[in-house]
């Protein structure tokens, strides 16, 4: 599946009033933007929820960022997605990630991220209507999983990463996986609210053992990871500033390797960040 270079990645496609939802996704359609993705959250009805995008748009891919194989069964992924792709024009990305320890507790299942995700891969290709691994991506963070991504999907969607993390999957990857990296930013030129806007969104994520390891690996410290991000985290892993400044993270990226950086606005004052998204429209391709 073709990814654009860029895209919009939002909770508020999820969880806004449903007509607020329609009306912002065909705005983001003409505004150009190639790819909407929405968030598994804790489950629910997220097919439904990626069929509304598709209903309200033309163009763009919808992609789901990710679901949880433990709060998904893989059966009913795997017909929801088939349904989408023949009633749409084959515009649904389907994303799936592991999720934590918890996660698997909760669904009464040990925890092995690689096999537990080696076998979900293997019921989705069993299924009567099976899903190719080109219209799937894995939210890999690892280098094992980064490489059971390059090898059963059509790549990564990583999340709270670095140009230099990009750097590193492609050259971990080689030529052919997406490398489609979420890119949380802020519209904010002010250095103190900016980081402030970031810490609250980031804060829940640093105390997540998965993610900070992640961030470990990628060379940040325990004191980078201490008191809700040190500015050298924050400004790491968030793109804050105006629009050049959000458009020059956007093209490190792409320089280190990615294919498709989709954009997250945190820090918003309004429910559905609108104004945001038009503003940095100038990015959409």
């Amino acid at each position: 599946m073709r990814l654009s270079r860029t895209g919009i990645w939002s909770i508020e496609l999820r969880t806004a009033d449903p007509h607020e939802i329609t009306d912002a996704a065909a705005e983001l359609d003409e505004l150009g933007w190639g790819a909407l993705w929405i968030p598994g959250l804790g489950g629910g009805d997220v097919i439904g929820d990626a069929e509304r995008l598709l209903r309200a748009t033309r163009d763009a891919t919808v992609a789901i960022g990710v679901a949880s194989i433990w709060r998904h069964r893989a059966a009913d992924l795997a017909a929801g997605h088939t349904r989408l792709q023949a009633a749409y024009g084959r515009r649904h990305l389907l994303g799936l990630g592991v999720s934590d320890p918890a996660a698997a507790h909760d669904a009464g299942r040990p925890y092995r991220p690689l096999a537990d995700m080696a076998a979900y891969l293997d019921r989705l290709e069993q299924e009567p209507t099976p899903v190719p691994p080109g219209e799937r991506v894995m939210a890999a963070l690892g280098p094992r999983m980064t490489e059971l991504a390059g090898r059963r999907t059509a790549g990564v969607h990583p999340f709270m990463v670095t140009p230099e993390y990009s750097a590193e999957a492609r050259e971990r990857l080689g030529d052919g996986p997406v490398i489609a990296p979420y890119q949380a930013v802020v519209l904010e030129r002010d250095p103190g609210r900016a980081r402030a806007a970031a810490r609250d969104f980031l804060a829940v994520f640093l105390g997540m053992d998965h993610y900070a390891r992640s961030l470990r690996r990628q060379g940040f410290t325990e004191s980078d990871l201490a008191h809700g991000g040190s500015d050298r985290l924050i400004d790491g892993v968030v793109a804050w500033g105006d629009v050049d400044a959000i458009g020059a993270r956007v093209r490190a990226h792409h320089e280190a390797g990615a294919d498709h950086v989709c954009l997250h606005v945190v820090g918003a004052d309004s429910a559905t960040p609108l104004p945001q998204w038009r503003e940095l429209a100038p990015l959409a391709s």
